[in-house]
């Protein structure tokens, strides 16, 4: 657990002087970052908990266990919530208190990804309400290892399989939201043995689909091939998140006036010629992008050959499908949404 102490460049980029917010759950991971960095001399965090309504009376308890613990260490609490069920199956906004929520979602979804959707916009809320826009989270190298595998089974490619990174950035609404997990590098066991080492107590979290894979799935994998396959899979999801940096770097910024998108304000259009003109990868890349500015959810590998299939000089069709009954259609050198 010292590493964060000889990694020079987070605290640096992030001086414990500084005001900060950080997520914390009540579960143990949360837990020990919080504690890890009051420790480092971080004083001016501000804990933030999201109640998800998923375990009635005890959902309740760890608002107030989180909310307790602030007040030990004297730091500002914020507290959220929202009925993530009822957010799954498309029946409320995230957060209908927040500015977020001025409409209706109208979209199902599981309900892992119904929360998370509702706490970085609890979180996002609260960076524009608290002036402050860089939240520390306790995603550690075990979890970097359980989303990698999530990612690949459900199909996702490279930018899926970067999702974690120590220090990102990821835009909710108008708030550019910078988050940092000091701990991508610390496995699990080394937190159980800083929890057991300094007596922290913490609540239970539950997570149905990464206990699954947690469990069984990496588990059944080391067995099968007879060796311990986290390392590996933490190094390969390392390496894909530099590339995606890279590559993220290689494409023009969307202002940029060689950008695909540049040919019509508020990104409203991509350009067929700029975008012919790049490498099929950036291609690729240009055109998630573009439809992530255009609040497209949902984007899978299909969905964004479909897309690129319109600037194919052969092409024979000038429209193509997306989820929610939207459309792309391609006219006079523009493709642009409908």
């Amino acid at each position: 657990m010292n590493w964060i102490q000889i990694n020079t460049d987070l605290p640096r980029r992030f001086p414990p002087d500084a005001r900060y917010l950080v997520g914390v759950s009540g579960g143990r991971d949360s837990v020990a970052l919080l504690h890890r960095l009051i420790n480092l001399g971080y004083q001016k965090l501000i804990v933030c908990h999201l109640n998800h309504q998923l375990r009635g009376r005890s959902s309740d308890a760890d608002a107030r266990f989180v909310e307790k613990l602030a007040a030990k260490y004297d730091l500002d609490f914020e507290l959220g919530s929202t009925d993530v069920r009822a957010l799954a199956r498309g029946e409320l906004d995230c957060f209908k208190q927040s500015s977020f929520a001025q409409r209706p979602l109208r979209k199902r979804m599981s309900i892992e990804t119904a929360a998370r959707e509702a706490r970085y916009k609890f979180f996002a809320e609260t960076a524009r309400q608290r002036k402050c826009k860089v939240i520390f989270l306790a995603h550690h190298a075990d979890d970097l290892v359980e989303t990698f595998l999530i990612n690949l089974f459900r199909g996702a490619g490279s930018a899926g399989l970067a999702a974690m990174r120590e220090v990102s950035a990821r835009r909710i609404g108008n708030i550019e939201l910078t988050i940092v997990r000091p701990f991508l590098r610390v496995w699990r066991k080394e937190i159980d043995d800083y929890v057991r080492q300094y007596r922290i107590a913490t609540n239970k979290n539950l997570n149905p689909l990464r206990n699954r894979v947690r469990h069984r799935v990496i588990p059944y994998l080391e067995k099968m091939l007879g060796r311990n396959i986290r390392l590996t899979i933490s190094r390969a999801a390392t390496i894909a998140g530099e590339d995606e940096a890279w590559m993220d770097n290689q494409l023009p910024d969307s202002t940029d006036a060689d950008s695909p998108a540049a040919a019509a304000p508020a990104e409203a259009a991509l350009s067929v010629a700029k975008l012919r003109a790049l490498p099929i990868a950036l291609q690729r890349r240009a055109i998630l992008k573009w439809l992530r500015a255009q609040k497209i959810s949902e984007l899978g590998f299909d969905v964004i050959e479909r897309v690129r299939s319109l600037a194919d000089r052969d092409a024979r069709v000038a429209k193509v499908n997306l989820p929610k009954d939207r459309h792309v259609r391609r006219r006079a050198g523009r493709i642009f949404l409908e």
